[in-house]
């Protein structure tokens, strides 16, 4: 699989993340390589403490690896300070939380007119969160607060807020960990709907079996490196 930046969104090259821990050195990901084509998505799997979310910050510009790069539509993310790291996730990026982390104290759709709003959309933001709040069922709750709403509709607004500014890339950690299984299979019938309208590339971490097989593709990691069937720096196959 290639990890050449002119044909993959989401570029990781010999990704290292190693700290500091005071009785040690501790590597928490391991010469991590892989690159995901525009628009598809890939499922990011292992254990508990495997790296998967360290891996996620990564690409999402959050930290830095200790060696190794990410890039995103070939911008190196390495070459740009950390003001100018907020500004690309604020730009193009969108990202989904298995809890959800909506505000409480205000409701669906000023929630989801947030990022707009970050943006100085002004005027057009209304219209654009009201009908994204449509697209994913909650048109009729609008004004209500993520208190009143079922894990599912936060989700769901979560999902909306993570979609209206049409994001080149979306992160997604754990997105149907806090639901059951019916609510969660919606979810991801709702979110690839929206990945397929968009033609956003989508990474995810997750244990959900089902959500990781609807993706292109899925990378393994045990003790923070790479793991396939057969070789443990094998990389994800692409269908």
């Amino acid at each position: 699989m290639s990890t050449d930046p002119i044909a993959a969104a989401i570029v990781a090259e010999h990704l290292t993340r190693r700290v500091d821990t005071g009785a040690g050195v501790l590597t928490l990901l391991d010469d991590v390589s892989f690159g995901v084509p525009r628009g598809s998505s890939l499922a990011i799997v292992g254990p508990s403490g495997s790296g998967k979310s360290t891996l996620l910050g990564l690409l999402a510009g959050l930290d830095l690896p200790s060696s190794g790069r990410v890039l995103l539509d070939g911008i190196d993310l390495g070459s740009l300070d950390e003001d100018a790291r907020a500004a690309l996730r604020g730009a193009r990026l969108g990202f989904v939380f298995q809890n959800f982390q909506l505000l409480d104290h205000v409701s669906a759709l000023d929630n989801v007119r947030l990022p707009l709003d970050i943006r100085g959309v002004g005027r057009g933001a209304d219209a654009a969160a009201r009908a994204m709040l449509e697209r994913v069922g909650l048109g009729t709750r609008l004004q209500q607060y993520p208190a009143q709403l079922s894990g599912g509709e936060q989700q769901r607004v979560a999902l909306a807020r993570a979609f209206v500014t049409e994001p080149a890339w979306l992160l997604a950690d754990e997105p149907t960990g806090n639901l059951d299984a019916a609510t969660g299979h919606a979810i991801i019938e709702l979110l690839f709907a929206l990945q397929r309208e968009r033609a956003t590339t989508v990474v995810l971490v997750t244990h959900d079996a089902e959500l990781a097989a609807r993706c292109d593709a899925r990378l393994e990691l045990h003790g923070g490196r790479v793991r396939g069937p057969h070789d443990d720096k094998e990389p994800p196959a692409w269908r």
